[in-house]
């Protein structure tokens, strides 16, 4: 997960006002961008421009045939180890465990290599999000025909419930949020650019 998803899932959770810079929900109750088609549309946009910066910061950073050769490596050998437990295989156990320590050097490259593009890509997701989409949407910009809040407790909520109908921030019952919607159309098509930028972790 991007580390712009990250963030929205803490929005919603904790209810975050980072830098002070908002109240409440995210969005705007007289937006520059009205009519539900071209905030759809819209969002998607800047969702799809968003992933291909942060796969253009990637691309750069990342050495991808480094990052698929090392990934390759600790996945064989993690499967390998798995497999001589399952078998009560002592032997290969042991001479699995001699390399432990080279593969937690492989795996912490691997950490380092994902966390690099991560911490240029931060700044300018977090602006972007928080000061320049909510004066551009309304607080809601489409309907789902079903409510998409599925985790239990009302951690997680992608679209306005009953009680949430005000006139002001939710109209109707299961309109998508601002965020939600963004949240979803990123995740829609991360995988797709991932592939396209050859910046996929798939190594398969």
């Amino acid at each position: 997960m991007e580390l712009n998803f990250v963030t929205l899932f803490l929005d919603s959770i904790l209810q975050l006002d980072i830098f002070g810079a908002r109240e409440g929900p995210l969005g705007s109750a007289d937006p520059i961008i009205k009519g539900t088609i071209p905030s759809v549309f819209g969002i998607i946009g800047f969702s799809i421009l968003l992933n291909l910066f942060n796969s253009a910061i990637r691309k750069k950073l990342v050495d991808q045939d480094k990052l698929k050769r090392i990934t390759k490596e600790t996945r064989a050998w993690q499967k390998e180890r798995i497999a001589a437990f399952r078998n009560r295989d002592s032997a290969k156990q042991a001479e699995l465990n001699k390399k432990s320590m080279y593969m937690n050097k492989l795996n912490m490259e691997i950490m380092q290599m994902n966390m690099r593009p991560m911490l240029i890509t931060f700044v300018p997701l977090i602006l972007m999000f928080y000061f320049v989409l909510p004066p551009l949407f309304s607080y809601t910009v489409a309907l789902s025909p079903i409510s998409l809040n599925i985790i239990p407790g009302n951690f997680f909520q992608l679209t306005c419930t009953y009680d949430q109908i005000d006139g002001k921030i939710c109209t109707e019952e299961n309109e998508i949020y601002f965020w939600a919607w963004y949240f979803l159309s990123s995740i829609a098509f991360s995988g797709i650019i991932m592939r396209l930028t050859k910046t996929s972790m798939d190594i398969n």
